[in-house]
C-alpha cells in the first residue's frame, strides 16, 4: 500500500471507527428532529456515490432522506467516502459526520448495512470481509430479492475503461468533474437564495453531451454482460452518477444514481418490485403540495 493510499485508508478507518465505539454511544440516544414526515418502508435501499469529504456532496439532502425511510437492508454501493479528494486536503463538515452517524444508527437499530467498495474509496478494499460498527465491508455482493431474483451488486468501476486502463485520465477527469460540481454548488446556492428548489446543472449538461451519453450506454451494456455471464437476473451498480432501470437482454440493469448531482436511491418494496426514488423531485412535489394546501 502506498503512503498516500495508506493515509487515506487510515483517515477513512478513523472516521468510522471514532463513531463506532462499543456499547450505546450518546448520539444514539438523541431523538429524531420533531415534525418529520412519516417514514417510508422498504425491504432494501441502495445508495452510492455520496462522496463524503467533498464540497459537492449533498449531505443535508441525504440526511433528510435517511431520516425519512426505514429498511431491512441498506447497500452502500461505493464512493461513499471520497479518498481521492481527502488525499488532496481535509474537508469534513459536521453534516458529513451526521450522515455517517445516521447510517450507524440504522445499523444499530437492526438494518443490515453492506458497504460495497468503489474506486474513490478503494482504500477500504483491503478491509473486505471485515465487519465493524454494524457494517459489512465487501467488494461485491449477491442480493436476492423478495420475488427470488438474484442480483449482482457492484460499484461498477471495474467496467469503466477509463478507470481501469488509463488511471491518470480518470484523475484528470475527476479534477474537471470536481470543478463542474463546484459550479453546481454555487448555482444552487443562488437558486436557494431566490427561493427556488434544487436543480442539478451538472446532470443537465451531462445528459446533453453526446460522448457522455455514448459512454453511459457502453458502461451499462458491459455491466449487464457480466451479470449475464454469471447467470444472474440483474445487476445493481453506481459509479456513473446516472440513475436508471433498463432491460438489457435477459438482464435487468439498475443504477441507483448519486448524491452529488441527482440525489437518487434505488428501492425494493416488500413484494420485490424495484423503483428509483428521486429525492430532489420528491421534495419539490412535497413543497408544491404544501403551498397548494
Amino acid at each position: 500500500m502506498s503512503r498516500s493510499r495508506g493515509a487515506a485508508a487510515e483517515a477513512a478507518h478513523d472516521i468510522i471507527g471514532s463513531l463506532a465505539v462499543p456499547g450505546l454511544p450518546n448520539w444514539l440516544d438523541i431523538p429524531e428532529p420533531k415534525g418529520y414526515r412519516p417514514k417510508q418502508q422498504y425491504r432494501t435501499i441502495w445508495i452510492s456515490d455520496i462522496h463524503l469529504g467533498t464540497a459537492g456532496c449533498n449531505a443535508a439532502m441525504l440526511l433528510d432522506f435517511l431520516r425519512s425511510v426505514e429498511c431491512e437492508q441498506l447497500y452502500l454501493v461505493g464512493d461513499i467516502v471520497d479518498g481521492w479528494r481527502l488525499r488532496k486536503g481535509w474537508y469534513w463538515p459536521d453534516a458529513h459526520n451526521e450522515v455517517v452517524r445516521r447510517i450507524l444508527k440504522m445499523a444499530h437499530r437492526g438494518t443490515k448495512v453492506i458497504y460495497v467498495t468503489g474506486n474513490h474509496d478503494e482504500m477500504l478494499r483491503d478491509y473486505a470481509g471485515m465487519h465493524f460498527g454494524g457494517i459489512d465491508i465487501v467488494n461485491e455482493a449477491i442480493h436476492e430479492t423478495a420475488d427470488g431474483r438474484r442480483l449482482l451488486v457492484t460499484h461498477g468501476d471495474m467496467f469503466d475503461g477509463v478507470v481501469l486502463y488509463a488511471r491518470w485520465l480518470a484523475f484528470l477527469g475527476d479534477r474537471a468533474y470536481e470543478l463542474l460540481l463546484k459550479a453546481n454548488v454555487a448555482f444552487n446556492w443562488v437558486r436557494k437564495r431566490l427561493g427556488m428548489p434544487y436543480w442539478s446543472l451538472s446532470a443537465y449538461l451531462k445528459r446533453r453531451v453526446k460522448n457522455a451519453v455514448q459512454y453511459v450506454c457502453s458502461f451499462e451494456e458491459a455491466v449487464a454482460h457480466q451479470a449475464a455471464t454469471r447467470d444472474l437476473d440483474g445487476v445493481v451498480c453506481g459509479h456513473i452518477h446516472s440513475a436508471e432501470i433498463r432491460q438489457i437482454g435477459d438482464v435487468v440493469y439498475y443504477n441507483d444514481g448519486d448524491w452529488v448531482e441527482s440525489c437518487t436511491a434505488l428501492t425494493e418494496a416488500a413484494d420485490g418490485s424495484m423503483t428509483i426514488l428521486d429525492w430532489a423531485a420528491y421534495l419539490r412535489a412535497e413543497k408544491k403540495q404544501a403551498v397548494a394546501a
